[in-house]
């Protein structure tokens, strides 16, 4: 009823007469003979159900549902199978994304502005399948003339990977129309800012209360990250006796070991840290006190306080201000132990957070000086010193 015919090209197709008597070829590409013979066998099941009108056979009937989308779409094409509903892009991403219960609403929300991209490109009604290697590269010339930053647009292409190789481990897809797309995050020095003490002594003076002087110090002599890190601060957290603190990390939690991290309390937070400690109410369980704060609205009361000090804010806000911390600390501590306190990774740190500042330019301009002093007023020469001693 049907027969395998293996091609030049090293490709089999199977070739057989359907039920109204027309001759039709199905390609299976480059398969085995033997994956070549299970599918005959399956086909020809298929070509005799339909000549009888009989129910296909339980073997066959659980193959044809667990098909992938490919092979389902050839076997329709040929018409041994009713063709299946073609998944929209819409309704793949808003599967997907409501499935990912795992994920933290700061995650969702950047799901949502690569969702909102792709639909805005593609049409909510765009075949999942159709979208190609070539479509791809098109959606990300699209970003860059939404005149998002370069770092943005990786991040939303390293989603997008993300998206559809869910759709590849599903077999909704053959390959990722959007692995060839750049999604690491570049270093961009021109974004990087040293925050000196002199200019955080007069932001903190600037502050209206002891909160907000809190909030400042906790991110630039603790290193935390706000407002994940701050507003999840527990009194419960500050060890006084031992004078350490305990960070709750919700960025690094589904890390092993990166639920939690200890820093020292370092001087300059003591003040700040008591002085709120001392207002609080005893029964208080955060020790930064939430009003509804949510990163948008620290970020703009911060940049305000800035303004407030005369100084112009800086991009990266807070990053910036664990950045300054944590240059500062690698110039006393080992770079290891430094991370450790910081929360990152030392390749991290070296590429995106530790500074040359000027005060490393000035310090080598000192030093050279130095040196050219010396060479300049040399010591007395021992010929000089021994006739001093002998003559």
């Amino acid at each position: 009823m049907a027969s395998i015919t293996k091609q030049a090209n090293g490709r089999r197709l199977i070739q057989f007469t359907d039920p109204s008597g027309s001759r039709k070829s199905l390609r299976l590409g480059k398969v085995t003979q033997r994956a070549a013979e299970a599918t005959k066998v399956r086909v020809e099941n298929l070509i005799s159900a339909a000549m009888t009108s009989h129910a296909l056979d339980d073997e066959t009937a659980r193959w044809v549902a667990n098909l992938d989308v490919v092979m389902a779409e050839k076997l329709a094409a040929v018409g041994l199978i009713a063709p299946q509903e073609k998944l929209k892009l819409k309704a793949f991403l808003d599967g997907y994304t409501q499935s990912r219960s795992d994920t933290k609403p700061s995650t969702q929300l950047v799901y949502g502005h690569t969702k909102r991209n792709l639909i805005e490109f593609f049409g909510p009604d765009k075949v999942l399948r159709d979208i190609t290697a070539g479509d791809a590269d098109e959606w990300r010339l699209y970003l860059t003339k939404q005149k998002l930053a370069e770092n943005t647009i990786r991040r939303r292409s390293g989603i997008a990977k993300q998206f559809f190789n869910a759709a590849v481990r599903k077999e909704l897809m053959q390959t990722n129309p959007f692995a060839g797309l750049k999604s690491q995050v570049q270093s961009n020095p021109a974004k990087m800012y040293f925050v000196t003490k002199q200019q955080a002594q007069a932001i903190l003076n600037a502050c209206p209360d002891a909160r907000w002087q809190l909030i400042f110090a906790l991110s630039r002599f603790g290193g935390l990250r706000c407002p994940s890190e701050t507003l999840s601060l527990r009194w419960g957290d500050v060890d006084w006796e031992h004078s350490k603190i305990k960070v709750r990390s919700p960025k690094t939690e589904h890390h092993p070991g990166g639920e939690w991290r200890m820093i020292p309390m370092f001087p300059e937070l003591v003040p700040y840290l008591q002085e709120v400690y001392e207002m609080a109410d005893p029964d208080a369980k955060y020790v930064v006190a939430r009003h509804g704060d949510t990163k948008d609205n620290l970020r703009t009361h911060m940049s305000r306080i800035i303004g407030k000090a005369g100084i112009k804010p800086w991009p990266k806000l807070f990053q910036n201000l664990r950045s300054t911390r944590e240059t500062e600390l690698a110039e006393t501590y080992p770079l290891h132990v430094v991370c450790a306190w910081i929360g990152n990774s030392q390749p991290v740190a070296t590429k995106h957070y530790l500074q040359v500042t000027d005060e490393h330019f000035a310090s080598a301009a000192r030093e050279s000086g130095a040196l050219q002093n010396a060479m300049q007023h040399p010591a007395a020469t021992p010929r000089i010193a021994l006739h001093r001693q002998f003559g």
